[in-house]
């Protein structure tokens, strides 16, 4: 035989291609809409919805099927994201208590960035992204910030991975800010989805490349007892605090001087 035998798994291509449509869906869809999306027959989609149903990967309303939280709920439980995720957490919390502005943390997916923790501000105000929130890497400061602080092979990686997915972007103007952020340890962007808001966002680093961003989406207003200004320090510090717990070296006392040198 030359090269290598494919394995083909008609069930589980089928399946996985139901949960990819749906993921991309903006909103719930209903059997006939999968089925022409796929090109498949009814009966192959009925009995994969079944299936993905009561395993609680996809969820029925009225409207049509929509993806749980199963998956993502999944990717949250490897040692990493977990590891991750309780370290984050309670800073964050604290973030938001003292800066009265919500705050959330973001991570690489492909070509985007996916939010895994949000947390609200305080009071009955303020503005927050939601958990499982995707933008493309490049469209967002979190997504940059993740471009930005990786070791030159990795982010050329990525970039590539950006342009596969065909969306247009400018490549010198992002690597130029890309450049920025590294240089000033972060960046500071208006919103590119909602006027009154600047994004502020900083790397968790740990062995100096970025493996999630901290970002505040800060609100102005009368009502702020903190300013951006302090708000970007708050959110700075809190980001290294992040990363020294999650960095995998400690620092080694020097030993003592043997015979008195």
């Amino acid at each position: 035989m030359t090269g290598k035998t494919r394995y083909q798994a008609p069930a589980l291509t089928k399946g996985l291609e139901i949960l990819e449509l749906l993921a991309a869906a903006s909103e719930p869809l209903i059997m006939s809409d999968i089925s022409i999306a796929l090109g498949r027959s009814v009966s192959e989609i009925f009995r994969m919805l079944q299936v993905l149903e009561e395993h609680g990967y996809i969820a029925r309303a009225e409207e049509g099927y929509r993806l749980t939280n199963r998956l993502f709920a999944l990717g949250m439980s490897q040692p990493p994201i977990r590891d991750l995720a309780s370290t984050a957490l309670p800073v964050m919390q604290d973030l938001a208590r003292k800066a009265g502005q919500s705050c959330h943390l973001g991570v690489v997916s492909g070509a985007e960035m996916v939010v895994i923790i949000a947390i609200e501000a305080p009071g009955l105000s303020g503005f927050a992204v939601r958990v499982g929130y995707r933008r493309p890497l490049y469209r967002s400061n979190s997504g940059r910030i993740l471009l930005a602080f990786q070791s030159p092979d990795v982010r050329a990686a990525m970039l590539e991975d950006i342009r596969a997915t065909g969306a247009p972007f400018d490549e010198a103007e992002l690597i130029a800010r890309l450049d920025a952020a590294v240089a000033t340890g972060g960046a500071v962007s208006p919103s590119p989805m909602l006027t009154g808001i600047t994004d502020l966002s900083a790397p968790i680093l740990v062995g100096d490349v970025a493996r999630a961003a901290l970002t505040m989406p800060f609100v102005d207003g009368a009502a702020n007892r903190v300013s951006m200004d302090d708000c970007n320090s708050m959110l700075r510090s809190a980001a290294a605090s992040i990363g020294t717990a999650m960095s995998p070296f400690m620092a080694i006392p020097p030993r003592p001087m043997e015979n008195g040198q």
